[in-house]
């Protein structure tokens, strides 16, 4: 481990946490720390979005994907943009009929405190298991970083001496990358994170061009062996028109499943609706909303191009060098990437793209704490307490509870250390299980009158028991979870209405 390299690392660390400490000056009260005042332009609300569901897992797993298979995953992507435009006509203007802040306050005025509640509790569930999955991911990178330290493994063992050394050093990667995250969210509110993820998204942009650059520049033929390689291969094919439910990324799962998924992710999940509470208007969530797809169609192509760079230069150039990412003759494909950041990037560079690697990882950690303590907090805390306190008091609150989900997700990641090679279908598979259950009450709150609480609950617990059982007993694709468990929520929800009559929910009002 180069020193200039670890420099670029710590000062990124630094940096971060008193940027949002910084932010922390303007906050009065909990609508400045979870929406930043509903003042933010929305250019900078697209980046946020776009750092927010750019992951580590995007950086080392997709390049990964193509390695391995191809660039099917861009049908999950069009799905994807499908998703927003009908998040954008049918979901953002129900945002700002009033003032929110969680989505789940729309349910609690349609259905009742129970289903808001209901909802509230497994977008926390989700949260907590996915993004302590992305934390693992990232405490991955940052361990082949410190493993190459001298002296490092004997330091992580006096630590935890019951570990072997490579363990040893992933949890103390693991607890490092929480930590600074925790405290930059807890200083900084949603203004903090919305802000960083600008700055995120430049920093790996800007790393992940630069790898692939010095990549292109490994590879004898340039561009070209690249394409005929690549189309040799089978590298460049976009689609798969396979009709089957056990397999991913075809077209129909990509296409209609990733529209069900972007429609619940960024429709019904606060981490996402959030985001949209911090603009001004209807017209400015709609615009960043709809812009950030553009940039994320561009993004993942990147991110697939290097893939199948990786692939042309190791499977013809170093060959050596695949016994390093893999284990027991099973490729390790969330391993590739990062072994050629750390083995071939020169000084500085190295410390650079690892840095954009954090920032892709702490975007999405950061809005998950955010998001997480405004759910904590306005689904639970205010109405139990009544909105009585101080706003100091729940300002107070809100901070804590940014710690403790912070604590949740960093032991989440500690118990996934054993458990995953391929990090990017367990994220948007624990994702999809429950955001199709969520995106299922809203459809029976916006198409339907009849349907009271019992008659949604009814449909909530069917969702759920049927996504448990094609989840534990089917082999059925994660990409269809959104799609079944909303249909069966709406469906089930919907017959039950029929015998359940609706009652009038209990009227909660603004707590601002």
């Amino acid at each position: 481990m180069r020193t200039l390299d670890l420099t670029i690392l710590v000062a990124y660390l630094v940096g971060t946490v008193l940027f949002g400490a910084w932010f922390s000056r303007s906050q009065k009260n909990v609508k400045d720390y979870f929406v930043a005042g509903e003042r933010v332009p929305w250019w900078a609300i697209m980046g946020s979005i776009v750092a927010t569901e750019t992951s580590t897992v995007t950086f080392i797993s997709v390049p990964g994907f193509a390695y391995n298979a191809n660039f099917t995953f861009m049908q999950l992507v069009i799905g994807y943009m499908i998703g927003r435009i009908v998040v954008s006509l049918m979901f953002v203007p129900l945002y700002f009929r009033g003032e929110l802040l969680t989505v789940y306050q729309l349910l609690g005025q349609r259905f009742g405190s129970g289903v808001r509640r209901l909802a509230s509790l497994l977008f926390l569930t989700t949260r907590s298991l996915a993004d302590g999955f992305r934390l693992f991911a990232t405490g991955l990178v940052l361990a082949a970083l410190l493993l190459a330290m001298p002296g490092m493994e004997p330091l992580a063992t006096s630590w935890f001496p019951s570990l072997e050394p490579k363990f040893a050093v992933l949890i103390v990667s693991v607890l490092v990358l929480g930590a600074a995250t925790i405290l930059y969210t807890y200083l900084g509110g949603m203004a903090a994170v919305i802000w960083t993820d600008v700055i995120q998204l430049v920093i790996y942009l800007l790393g992940a061009l630069l790898a692939a650059w010095i990549l292109l520049g490994k590879i004898p033929g340039g561009l070209d062996e690249v394409v005929q390689v690549g189309i040799g291969a089978g590298k460049f094919t976009w689609f798969d028109f396979s009709w089957t439910l056990t397999k991913s990324y075809t077209f129909w799962s990509g296409v209609i499943g990733g529209a069900f998924l972007t429609t619940a992710t960024h429709g019904t999940d606060q981490m996402m609706v959030q985001r949209y509470l911090c603009s001004s208007s209807t017209r400015q969530a709609r615009v960043a909303l709809l812009t950030s797809g553009a940039v994320v169609f561009v993004q993942f192509m990147l991110f697939l191009l290097i893939g199948a760079m990786l692939y042309v230069y190791y499977t013809g150039h170093a060959t050596a060098e695949i016994a390093s990412f893999t284990l027991n003759g099973k490729l390790q494909t969330d391993r590739i990437f990062p072994h050629f950041i750390v083995t071939h990037l020169p000084a500085g560079i190295v410390g650079l793209v690892v840095a954009a690697i954090f920032s892709a990882a702490m975007s999405t950690l950061s809005s998950s704490l955010n998001s997480s303590s405004a759910t904590a907090v306005g689904d639970f805390y205010l109405p139990l307490t009544g909105g009585k306190k101080s706003d100091h008091h729940y300002l107070t609150v809100s901070r804590v509870m940014t710690v403790i989900w912070g604590v949740v997700q960093i032991s989440v990641a500690i118990m996934a250390i054993k458990l995953s090679s391929r990090v990017v279908d367990e994220v948007l598979g624990i994702a999809s299980f429950t955001n199709g259950v969520i995106l299922g009450v809203f459809f029976l709150g916006t198409f339907t009158k009849r349907v009271g609480q019992t008659a949604a609950f009814i449909g909530i617990l069917a969702g759920a028991a049927l996504m448990l059982w094609v989840k534990l007993q089917t082999g059925v694709s994660w990409q269809w979870y959104v799609l079944i468990g909303s249909v069966t929520t709406f469906a089930v929800g919907w017959l039950a209405s029929f015998v359940f009559k609706r009652q009038t929910p209990e009227f909660e009002p603004s707590q601002f």
